[in-house]
């Protein structure tokens, strides 16, 4: 179990002017990721150091979007204004943690411009919606074409999740601070709006908070 990527939803003035703002900052260029049919929704990837990446998500004028919990987050965190959608939890067993959140997991696929087909299956996007600051859960078919692949330059070193480390720790059945252990990590916020608040960077521009 690790940190697998964060995710970022895009603002009403476009995925163009998100990534723009975003490869500016950063110092890095994002890469297009291809669209996710069963979720309507479309992403951008920035790999990073340690096997982990940043996605940049829109939601599409599509049928999927308003039925797949995942293109319904999306959809919600873009109106209202974008920004970080959530963060996302690999695990090697997704079995166990079906048994765990007593639910399916759900396949999901996105097909890269280079013609590879990503598959994984995916969990828990539910619990993100009704609380932010919860990761869900993803395990990738193939790790060998896992879009972290290439990352260097730009490197996660810390984040703030505005919740309850106990409350997310009772969810993912682990320590959240031993799964973030190489991460600065500060819990802010216990009585606001839940969710990821900020991610620190070192990049080509220096350090970044996001």
């Amino acid at each position: 179990m690790r940190l697998d990527h964060l995710s970022y939803a895009c603002g009403p003035d476009g995925c163009r002017a998100t990534l723009e703002r975003l490869s500016a900052l950063l110092g890095a260029e994002f890469v297009d990721g291809g669209v996710h049919p069963r979720f309507g929704t479309v992403n951008h990837v920035l790999p990073l150091e340690n096997d982990r990446y940043i996605e940049v998500v829109d939601v599409l004028d599509h049928p999927a979007s308003d039925k797949a919990p995942f293109g319904q987050a999306v959809r919600a965190r873009k109106e209202l204004g974008g920004g970080w959608l959530g963060w996302v939890v690999a695990v090697r067993d997704m079995e166990r943690m079906e048994t765990r959140l007593g639910r399916q997991s759900v396949p999901g696929n996105r097909h890269r411009p280079d013609g590879v087909n990503l598959t994984w299956r995916q969990i828990g996007v539910k619990g993100l919606i009704a609380d932010p600051q919860l990761p869900f859960f993803i395990h990738w078919d193939d790790l060998s074409e896992h879009p972290s692949i290439g990352g260097k330059g730009v490197k996660l070193t810390a984040l703030e999740i505005a919740g309850d480390p106990a409350r997310v720790t009772d969810w993912i059945g682990h320590p959240a601070d031993h799964l973030l252990d190489d991460l600065d990590v500060a819990w802010v916020g216990p009585n606001g709006q839940p969710g990821l608040v900020a991610a620190v960077f070192d990049t080509p521009n220096g350090i970044v908070r996001l």
